[in-house]
């Protein structure tokens, strides 16, 4: 695998499971040292953690943070734990929960713990980020958004809102913070993770069927098409490129609109 990322030390909230997991593997593979940040080790879809799975399967390092993204005390934790491997270079803030619903249905508990660790805890990530690179030679700072934070999806709204608050503040920050710090925002489609297999069950349903013969590649993504994505912003490839929304969802919003 090339190293492409050789040097780099990454950090990744919600990297325990999911699009979080693949993304920390991912950037491992290509050469960096990661650090797991989420509120629990063993990961959702079950199998060893993914710390461990850096350290005995990739030539790079890492380390395990216990981490609450609404926390500004825990976030920092976590991008100063990258200190151990000679300091963040990217940070990549990926923890997310969804809660669905009609709005007369949902209650103002779900919106505040939606929007706590959708928007709040990407705000604190960057802030923390951007903290720590002010202080050194700057670095990338990723964001995952959803194609929900560019289009409206009916019983969907507080996730809709959380994931607009990410690219909006994630085109603010690119302005704000260059030219020492890229910041770009990723969104996917919908992605093959117990979030839309458990939580919310799409994949493996009849109405996921349809959704996904909507799609023009025909097929859901892929925990690894996010990841592959995020190591193309975190890498010296992308140098040139803050301020973007990358769209990883097989083609859906191109139809839309």
């Amino acid at each position: 695998m090339s190293r492409l990322l050789g040097g780099s030390t990454v950090v990744v909230t919600g990297g325990a499971s999911g699009n979080g997991r693949a993304i920390a593997l991912t950037v491992a593979e290509y050469g960096a040292d990661v650090v797991v940040a989420d509120r629990r080790r063993d990961p959702r879809e079950g199998g060893r953690p993914t710390d461990e799975l850096v350290a005995s399967e990739t030539d790079g390092r890492a380390t395990f943070v216990e981490c609450d993204v609404t926390s500004l005390d825990d976030v920092r934790e976590a991008v100063g734990a990258a200190d151990e491997f000679g300091g963040i270079d990217v940070m990549v803030n990926n923890a997310g929960i969804i809660k669905m619903g009609h709005i007369t249905d949902l209650t103002v508990e779900d919106y505040e713990a939606v929007m706590g660790v959708n928007a709040r805890g990407v705000f604190l990530g960057c802030k923390a980020a951007a903290e720590r690179m002010m202080e050194g030679d700057g670095g990338s700072i990723v964001n995952v958004s959803s194609t929900a934070g560019i289009v409206g999806v009916p019983n969907n709204s507080i996730y809709c809102a959380s994931k607009g608050a990410v690219r909006l503040l994630t085109y603010a920050l690119a302005t704000e913070l260059g030219p020492d710090i890229r910041v770009n925002a990723i969104h996917p489609g919908t992605t093959e993770t117990q979030m839309v297999t458990s939580d919310v069950e799409i994949v493996g349903t009849e109405k996921g069927e349809r959704q996904q013969e909507s799609i023009p590649l025909r097929r859901f993504g892929r925990p690894n098409d996010v990841a592959d994505s995020v190591v193309y912003l975190s890498s010296d490839l992308a140098s040139y490129v803050t301020g973007a929304s990358l769209v990883v969802d097989g083609g859906v919003l191109q139809g839309i609109h």
